[in-house]
């Protein structure tokens, strides 16, 4: 089969499963805007606000999306199908970590797609996009090829007044619309291989994807305990570099350096966290977890990911010059 033909047969396979996300909530009258500036309530209506992607992945109306798109808890969203059919969609869950997120609509029959194995993709291979550009273009399709892996972004949620990091995700130069997010990222088998999430503006041809396997452990829980369950230790921190060593005069060059963000009330320990129990401290480094030496390719993060709720981990940490081992039992993230 020639290229064409394949990428023709996996379009008109994959868009079926395609939805396109409304976000609406309740907003000012626009003749009301005096009240607004003079305090008195405003009357209200219902408008949409934004829109995004998501895809069908199972026939009884699972759909799988950003967890950006559906950010906002006091909108409501509707999944409109291919044939024009508008359907009330609960979001079941948002992943506590990972840029996705699960909704529901009562439907039977729907079309719906295989999932695939993010952990075989290599780089150069194809890859599909589909997802509602612009807000307005459903089931648009742009094709290219994976560019990178295991790459790092940060990527604002709802009114951009939160930033989440994106770690391990798919560089990809298939062109990523405004609207496109939450929708897949196939392989020319038709198999999801990303839900698309985010583009660097003012680049060309370079957006990322969530690599599926991560949505696929979502679904996992989400069916066999009704949650999603991922372990946290509770201590925020930023990777060491040598350029970090010389700003903060630190002992070593690599690690975790446990130290509060720049948001207002930040604490470097999450009270009652794990960490705070294990008694880890602010402006320590966390050099290793269970042995593993901690570098920008292997964060707190990465590690704690793979352990289980309850797992005990031994931390390796450097404090005032000296060395020594503390032990903490990992959490669930609330």
């Amino acid at each position: 089969m020639d290229l064409e033909r394949q990428t023709i047969d996996t379009v008109k396979k994959v868009a079926p499963a395609v939805v396109s996300i409304m976000i609406t909530k309740m907003v000012p009258e626009m003749s009301d805007l005096k009240k607004v500036r003079s305090s008195a309530t405003p009357k209200e209506h219902m408008a949409r606000v934004g829109g995004g992607s998501g895809f069908f992945v199972t026939s009884d109306g699972m759909i799988l999306t950003n967890k950006h798109v559906v950010i906002e808890k006091d909108a409501k969203y509707t999944a409109v199908t291919g044939d024009g059919a508008e359907y009330p969609a609960l979001v079941l869950t948002r992943d506590p970590i990972n840029d996705v997120a699960v909704l529901k609509i009562t439907i039977d029959g729907a079309p719906h797609l295989t999932l695939g194995d993010s952990s075989t993709i290599e780089l150069g291979q194809t890859a599909i996009a589909v997802g509602n550009a612009l807000g307005m273009f459903t089931n648009t399709v742009s094709k290219g090829i994976i560019s990178g892996l295991g790459r790092k972004v940060s990527a604002a949620l709802g009114d951009g007044s939160v930033t989440e990091h994106l770690r391990h995700v798919i560089q990809t130069d298939v062109a990523i619309n405004q609207g496109n997010s939450g929708g897949p990222l196939v392989n020319l088998d038709g198999a999801v291989i990303g839900i698309n999430t985010a583009v660097i503006f003012g680049a060309q041809n370079i957006g990322f994807a969530i690599p599926i396997n991560w949505a696929k452990a979502d679904l996992k829980d989400l069916i066999e305990h009704g949650r999603i369950i991922r372990p946290y230790l509770g201590a925020r921190y930023i990777m060491i570099t040598k350029d970090l060593q010389q700003k903060y005069k630190l002992a070593i060059d690599s690690g975790a350096l446990v130290i509060r963000d720049h948001l207002p009330n930040s604490v470097a320990i999450i009270p009652h966290s794990p960490a705070e129990t294990a008694g880890i401290q602010e402006n320590d480094i966390i050099k290793a977890i269970n042995g593993i030496q901690l570098t920008e390719d292997a964060e707190v993060a990465d590690i704690v990911d793979q352990c289980k709720v309850g797992d005990v981990i031994t931390l390796e940490v450097l404090r005032d010059g000296k060395s020594f081992q503390l032990k903490a039992t990992l959490a669930e993230r609330a």
